[in-house]
């Protein structure tokens, strides 16, 4: 089926205006080529009056005024921990190629930056924007469409980037781009230590807590849509031995996670004896 637009970008916010959320989006349209082609997805808490307020008196208006397509969702708020919630909502009513999983404190600083993703269209790849120094993963996540619609979701935990990144890694499936995004996020660059920033609750280092990122549950459940993944790389006539291999143990799953570490972020994966445990 023919998608309306190139790409969605999927935005939760909260209590950002026109220094994060308005700056943040103004980047994105700014520096598209075609900004007719890119769906803007808002996810607003309903008793977020400051954030509503922006978007209706501010943000819509210019929008509209561009001819830039959006649409914008109200919610129960489910807070930070709830976060990949948020993005699946978007992704469901999205209508594009691409799905972005983007934050209201990024910007892009790429002219022409939709085009570079545009050309992997068909492809099925996890893309990646240069960020945090090149960080390893992919920090705003970029999927094909087909991946929502496989699992049903992008992620089943807050922890976007790291679970598809870990899974793209897997599959052998990660592409890095050359576009790049500034993250102006406080413990990064300095700038917005707002509430927001501080009150960012993490399920990441309990790993007996079955929500964890790295309890057993969850590795489990990202293998399971791993094989769900590279079922359909297999229907497309794609390579699937790197990730068969990684179970054969034949294959260090994350040796191009450490390729691409090249500032060393993310240094347990540089261990060889590190497993998928």
């Amino acid at each position: 089926m023919t998608s309306r637009f190139n790409i969605a970008v999927l935005l939760a916010t909260r209590g950002r205006t026109d220094n994060m959320l308005g700056r943040s989006v103004r980047s994105l349209v700014e520096n598209a080529a075609c900004p007719q082609q890119i769906q803007l997805m808002f996810a607003f808490d309903d008793d977020d009056q400051v954030g509503l307020t922006y978007f209706h008196d501010h943000l819509k208006p210019w929008l509209e005024q561009h001819h830039i397509q959006f649409m914008a969702m109200q919610f129960q708020r489910m807070g930070y921990i709830n976060l990949h919630k948020y993005s699946n909502a978007l992704a469901k009513h999205a209508d594009a190629d691409w799905l972005i999983v983007w934050n209201d404190d990024a910007v892009m600083e790429t002219q022409n930056w939709d085009q570079t993703i545009a050309s992997y269209t068909g492809q099925f790849k996890l893309l990646s924007f240069r960020t945090h120094q090149d960080h390893p993963y992919s920090i705003f996540p970029i999927v094909p469409r087909k991946w929502y619609e496989l699992l049903g979701y992008i992620s089943p935990h807050p922890t976007q980037d790291g679970w598809v990144s870990q899974q793209a890694y897997m599959l052998d499936i990660y592409q890095r781009i050359e576009v790049h995004v500034l993250h102006d996020r406080y413990d990064l660059t300095g700038n917005n230590n707002d509430d927001v920033f501080r009150n960012r609750p993490m399920l990441e280092g309990k790993p007996t807590d079955p929500n964890d990122f790295h309890s057993q549950q969850m590795i489990n459940l990202r293998h399971n849509d791993c094989i769900k993944l590279a079922n359909h790389m297999h229907s497309m006539d794609m390579s699937v031995e790197f990730f068969q291999n990684i179970f054969k143990g034949t294959q260090d799953p994350w040796e191009k996670l450490a390729e691409n570490d090249i500032n060393s972020q993310m240094m347990q994966f540089k261990n060889p004896h590190h497993s998928l445990k």
